[in-house]
């Protein structure tokens, strides 16, 4: 049920609680994301505008919060290397958001529901451990690589490991003693506020982070000046000195490449890949949402696409529902959509009037709130609660996180998929068969869906059937089978006599599936192996 204007004021102190913690989060993240994507600055932070003020209203989506995605760099800088002009490039975004419009239209969000559980709660792990490693290098003040980045190869020729190893040999002393003390400050202040009620747990942690961040590096400037975090260590939002300049940061499409197929190609694939990385992030965001409560993937689609046609009209980039912004949105204790909403208009207003400000934000005070979001998504309880699942659930989980980890969020999630959906077949396959067998009397039992995946495996246990023996078919639970299963059967039934196999098939099997009822030639034995087999058939029942 849709919430009320009742409960969105109800919910107001947590949702813009929660607002302040995704607003310092998702400015840094913006930038970097634009920098990778050899874009404009400026163009990252309208995306993140737009992603929150445009998406969050038209979106259903309770926590989720959506943006300029990481995911999309690569593809979105060949696409501004190799297209006409940027502007061209808004255009592409244009189409993007159009074509996500028709693939809700068509409900093409479905597809969001195959994901299998262990892939979303392996994607969100790996999302966890990206932070904790992406961002400790920024802790300790090597800023090389830029805000944001989830590929395992980064576009300064290190990889997620190499560079941690190499940021011990850049270590900036100030932004180290920055980012530990906001670390530790923060995980303190979160067992501490957690027994507590009241005003003091509406108290957003991640602005007193921030807070004391900017306090020790001006301290460092009075001080030790040399030392001090400067330059690219600082958040850099671009800084306008009069309102004609800041409505030059703004760019918008040149229509007359609207026939141009490289256009057309970039709309395309920015579509297909920002539409399935809002569904993945959507699945991953309801499973994260206390109330478990269900985003309308359609809608989400449309969402998503109404947002990319405005930010490709006014310059920005193309977003997506995004998962680092929004598990801190979970994290920070937001209750409705609200909260997403709230950190759009909190940019809004930043970059406009206040970019000054923003721009005495360490980097390192803000890896520490991306550190500790990521220890919320990969806990070691986690990891304990899925081998406790078992084999099935485990290795889907642990491969799709060790996918993320050594590519990138897209390729690991398909693999993760790949391998999730492999054991998913595997123990339909053991639950379509049964068998029993007590001497030389055998069961089997069909059950379920038995497709033609089942056939090497029915036949395997046919042809293990020692001489001597017999044999009841009972495909009386089965809701299908398959043409082939049935054909294997048939060639079973008329080979068994030459092993001295008797063999009986349930009757209502042969009339729905069209068995030759001639083939049934034993069936005066079957009274003798029902008495037999009575109590175990009930145990299977």
């Amino acid at each position: 049920m849709a919430p009320r204007a009742k409960d969105y004021i109800k919910s107001f102190p947590n949702d813009f609680a929660a607002s302040i913690v995704v607003f310092l989060v998702a400015v840094p993240l913006c930038l970097g994301i634009a920098l990778a994507s050899n874009a404009p600055l400026f163009s990252g932070l309208i995306a993140g505008i737009v992603g929150g003020i445009v998406v969050g209203i038209a979106s259903k989506s309770h926590l989720s919060v959506s943006g300029p995605a990481a995911g999309l760099t690569a593809i979105v800088a060949v696409a501004i290397t190799t297209l006409p002009s940027f502007e061209a490039f808004l255009l592409a975004v244009v189409i993007c958001g159009a074509i996500q419009i028709i693939l809700g239209f068509i409900r093409a969000g479905i597809i969001g529901d195959y994901v299998p559980n262990s892939v979303i709660k392996g994607m969100l792990a790996a999302i966890g451990l990206i932070l904790i490693l992406k961002q400790f290098p920024h802790l300790v003040g090597y800023d090389k690589d830029y805000e944001g980045d989830q590929a395992f190869l980064q576009t300064d020729d290190e990889n997620t490991f190499s560079a941690i190893f190499r940021s011990f040999n850049h270590i900036a002393p100030v932004a180290a003693l920055i980012g530990i003390c906001c670390l530790v400050f923060y995980f303190v202040w979160e067992k501490w506020v957690s027994g507590k009620k009241g005003f003091i747990k509406m108290i957003p942690a991640p602005l007193i982070v921030v807070l004391i961040g900017v306090a020790i590096n001006e301290f460092a400037k009075q001080i030790y000046p040399a030392y001090a975090v400067t330059g690219d260590h600082l958040v850099k939002i671009p800084e306008a000195n009069s309102t004609k300049e800041f409505f030059s940061f703004f760019s918008f499409p040149d229509w007359q490449h609207i026939f141009n197929s490289q256009v057309l190609v970039a709309g395309i694939t920015l579509a297909l890949v920002a539409s399935l990385e809002s569904l993945l992030s959507i699945e991953a965001v309801d499973d994260l949402d206390p109330y478990q409560r269900v985003t309308p993937t359609n809608r989400e689609l449309k969402a998503q696409g109404l947002g990319n046609m405005v930010s490709g009209l006014i310059g920005g980039l193309p977003v997506t529902s995004v998962i680092v912004r929004s598990s801190a949105n979970v994290t920070a204790g937001a209750k409705t959509k609200m909260s997403s909403i709230y950190h759009g208009i909190l940019m809004l207003i930043s970059v406009a009037f206040i970019p000054f400000v923003l721009n005495l934000v360490p980097n390192a005070a803000l890896a520490a709130i991306l550190i500790f979001t990521g220890y919320k998504l990969a806990k070691p309880s986690l990891f304990k609660a899925f081998y406790k699942k078992g084999w099935d659930q485990f290795l889907p989980f642990v491969i799709t996180i060790t996918a993320i980890l050594f590519t990138d969020l897209l390729k690991g999630v398909i693999i993760g998929i790949g391998v999730g959906l492999f054991f998913v077949v595997r123990s339909n396959f053991k639950k379509a068969v049964s068998v029993i067998n007590d001497k030389q009397n055998y069961l089997v039992r069909l059950k379920k869906d038995v497709s033609f995946l089942n056939k090497p495996i029915i036949k395997n246990i046919l042809e293990k059937i020692p001489p001597g023996s017999f044999v009841l078919i009972d495909a009386g639970r089965a809701d299908f089978i398959d043409l082939d299963i049935i054909e294997v059967i048939e060639d079973f039934m008329i080979h068994a006599p030459l092993k001295d196999i008797r063999v009986e098939l349930k009757k209502n099997m042969q009339k729905e599936q069209g068995f030759d009822p001639t083939l049934n030639i034993w069936q005066n034995i079957r009274k003798s192996f029902v008495r037999t087999y009575e109590k175990k058939i009930e145990e299977i029942n």
